[in-house]
C-alpha cells in the first residue's frame, strides 16, 4: 500500500497509466546511410499519417468537425512536397532522420512565428506537434495521449501541469495519482472540479507503479492499494457504490434556495477554468460563477489568445449562465503557472515576484486585450472583473484607469460593450490588512484562501515537509478572513470566497456567522456546500 495526501474525495478503481517525462534527445542516434535514414523518416511519416487520420475520425465523432479539421490540417502540412523534400535534402547532406525532421520543422516554426497574422502564427503550434510526434516515432517512444486514455484509467505521474490537466477526459479517468502537490495544487483543484478521486504526494509513484497495474485509489484516506485481492476489491466496490448513492441524495438540494436555518440567504457559485466548464456549474446547481480562471485560456498553446478568442470564451460563459453572475479573474500567471511564449523572466522567488496583477499592469498590451474582450462580452450577461494578488490601493486604481481607457477605446471604435464592476481578490496579508481601504475602491471582495493561507503562514503549499503548517484553521489565517469580511460589511460591499476552504464543512459555520455572502467552490462540491449552509443556524 502507498500513502499520500487525499485531495479529492471518492474511490477510484482501475488500471494504471503511468506518464513519465519524455526526452526527445536524438544525439545518440548514428547516421548510417542516406537510403536507410530516408526509409526511417518515410516510415515515421506514414505511421504518423495513419494514426492522425484515425484520431481525426474519432475526434469528429466525439468533438465535431472543427477539432477534426485541426488534425487534418497537420496532415496537409506534412504532405507538403517542399517540407518532405527539405528533410530528404538534409539527410543527403549527412543528417539523421531525427535531425532532418527537427531542422526542417523548426525552420517552419520560426517562419510562422515571425509574422503578424495571428492565424498564421498559430500554425507554428501545429508544426511543433508534427515535429514532436515524428521524433517520438523515430525514437520509438510510446507517448501517452492523456485525452485518449481508455475508460477506467488511473493516471500516474510525477506532476500534472495546468496544460496537461486541461486535456483530461473525466469520463475515462477513474483517479489521479502524483508524486508532488497538495490540497490546493492545480492537479487537486482540477480533480475536485471534475469529481475525480485523487491522491497526491505519493513518493516515487511513477517508478513504483507499473503500467496496467490494478489500483484502488482512496481519495478520503490518501492511500493506494496495488494489485488488490478479490476481497479488497469487493470491499471498495461497495464503498464506491455507497459513496455514489450518498452523492445522489444531494440532488434534493439542486433547486433548493441557499438559506440558513435563521433565514439568511447565501449564494453557492462554481469555479471554472474553461468556457465549457460553465455547463458543469449549471448541471451541479450553481447559482453563478465565482471564479473564472482565465490563465487556462493562455496555456497549452504557442501564442497569446487574440481579443476575439477571449471574447468568444467570455461571451460563451455569459450566455450559458443566462443572467447569473460571472466573476472573471484577470490573467493570473507567474509563480507555478508558466506561459513560455510570454517570456516571463526566471525569478529566485516567483511567488513573491512579477506575477498576476503586477505583470498585467506592466504589460498593458496584454492586459488591455483581455479587458476589451471582457467589456465586449459583458453585454451578454452579468459579468464582473476581479483583480488577483492585489497588495496596494494604487494597483486597483491603475487597473481601473486602464479599464476606463479600454471602454473609451471601444466607444470610439463603435464596438458594443458594457461597463463592469471591478472587485479585488483578497489573497495576500497586505490586502487583508488594508481591506478597509481597498473596500473604498472595490465593488466587491473575493477571498482566495489558497494563496492567503500560504502567504500568511509563509508556507510553500507544494512542500510536504511544511505541509502541516498549511492550514486555513491557523488563528492568523482565520483572523485575516474575519477582518476582510467585517471590513467589506462595514463598507457595504458583497464578499465571497473562491478558495478551497469555501467548501470545508468545518469552516462554513464560521463563515456564515461572520457574514460571508457567496461561497464559490468546485462544481462537484456545490450541492454538499449548499446542504452544509442550509444546516447552519
Amino acid at each position: 500500500m502507498l500513502k499520500g495526501i487525499g485531495v479529492s474525495q471518492g474511490y477510484g478503481i482501475g488500471k494504471a497509466v503511468v506518464i513519465k517525462d519524455i526526452s526527445l534527445d536524438y544525439s545518440a542516434v548514428k547516421y548510417t546511410d542516406a537510403e536507410d535514414q530516408k526509409n526511417r523518416l518515410h516510415s515515421a511519416v506514414e505511421k504518423y499519417t495513419e494514426d492522425t487520420k484515425q484520431l481525426a475520425q474519432e475526434v469528429r465523432k466525439s468533438a465535431g468537425d472543427k477539432e477534426a479539421e485541426i488534425l487534418e490540417g497537420h496532415l496537409m502540412m506534412l504532405q507538403d512536397p517542399f517540407m518532405l523534400s527539405q528533410m530528404d535534402d538534409n539527410i543527403d547532406s549527412g543528417a539523421t532522420a531525427e535531425a532532418a525532421a527537427n531542422t526542417v520543422c523548426t525552420m517552419f516554426i520560426d517562419m510562422f512565428s515571425g509574422v503578424d497574422d495571428e492565424l498564421t502564427r498559430q500554425r507554428a503550434s501545429d508544426v511543433k506537434d508534427i515535429r514532436d510526434n515524428l521524433l517520438r516515432l523515430l525514437l520509438g517512444i510510446q507517448c501517452v495521449d492523456i485525452s485518449a486514455v481508455p475508460k477506467g484509467s488511473v493516471l500516474v505521474a510525477k506532476d500534472f501541469t495546468p496544460s496537461m490537466t486541461s486535456r483530461i477526459n473525466k469520463d475515462n479517468v477513474a483517479a489521479i495519482v502524483t508524486e508532488v502537490g497538495g490540497v490546493t495544487s492545480h492537479s487537486a483543484i482540477l480533480a475536485r472540479a471534475m469529481g475525480i478521486p485523487a491522491v497526491l504526494s505519493v513518493a516515487n509513484a511513477s517508478n513504483i507503479i507499473s503500467d496496467s497495474q490494478e489500483l484502488i485509489v482512496d481519495g478520503f484516506k490518501g492511500k493506494i492499494i496495488t494489485e488488490p485481492n478479490r476481497s479488497l476489491l469487493d470491499e471498495y466496490l461497495q464503498k464506491q457504490k455507497e459513496y455514489l448513492k450518498e452523492k445522489e441524495s444531494l440532488t434534493q438540494y439542486f433547486s433548493k434556495a441557499t438559506v440558513t436555518k435563521g433565514g439568511v440567504v447565501k449564494k453557492v457559485y462554481g469555479n471554472i477554468g474553461k468556457a465549457e466548464d460553465a455547463q458543469n456549474v449549471l448541471q451541479n446547481g450553481g447559482e453563478g460563477i465565482g471564479l473564472f480562471r482565465t490563465e487556462f485560456l493562455f496555456m497549452d498553446r504557442e501564442h497569446e489568445p487574440t481579443e476575439e478568442e477571449q471574447f468568444e470564451a467570455y461571451s460563451t460563459v455569459a450566455k450559458a449562465m443566462d443572467g447569473k453572475e460571472v466573476i472573471i479573474r484577470t490573467l493570473d500567471i507567474g509563480g507555478d503557472k508558466a506561459v513560455d511564449y510570454l517570456s516571463i523572466d526566471k525569478e529566485e522567488n516567483p511567488f513573491l515576484g512579477h506575477r498576476a496583477i503586477r505583470y498585467c499592469l506592466d504589460n498593458s498590451d496584454i492586459f488591455k486585450k483581455q479587458i476589451r474582450a471582457i467589456l465586449r462580452a459583458a453585454q451578454y450577461g452579468d459579468i464582473k472583473v476581479m483583480l488577483p494578488l492585489v497588495t496596494t490601493v494604487d494597483e486597483v486604481r491603475r487597473a481601473k484607469d486602464i479599464i476606463a481607457k479600454c471602454a473609451e477605446e471601444l466607444k470610439k471604435e463603435g464596438l458594443s460593450y458594457k461597463q463592469v464592476p471591478v472587485g479585488v481578490m483578497i489573497e495576500t496579508p497586505s490586502a487583508a490588512l488594508i481591506s478597509d481601504l481597498l473596500a473604498k475602491e472595490a465593488a466587491f471582495f473575493s477571498i482566495g484562501t489558497n494563496d492567503l493561507t500560504g502567504y500568511v503562514m509563509a508556507v510553500d503549499r507544494g512542500n510536504a515537509k511544511v505541509s502541516g503548517l498549511y492550514d486555513v484553521f491557523q488563528p492568523s489565517v482565520l483572523r485575516a478572513i474575519e477582518m476582510t469580511i467585517k471590513n467589506a460589511k462595514a463598507a457595504g460591499i458583497p464578499v465571497g470566497m473562491c478558495g478551497e476552504a469555501a467548501s470545508d464543512s468545518r469552516l462554513i459555520p464560521l463563515l456564515v456567522e461572520w457574514g460571508l455572502d457567496e461561497f464559490s467552490v468546485s462544481p462537484s462540491s456545490i450541492l454538499q456546500t449548499r446542504k452544509n449552509i442550509c444546516h447552519c443556524d
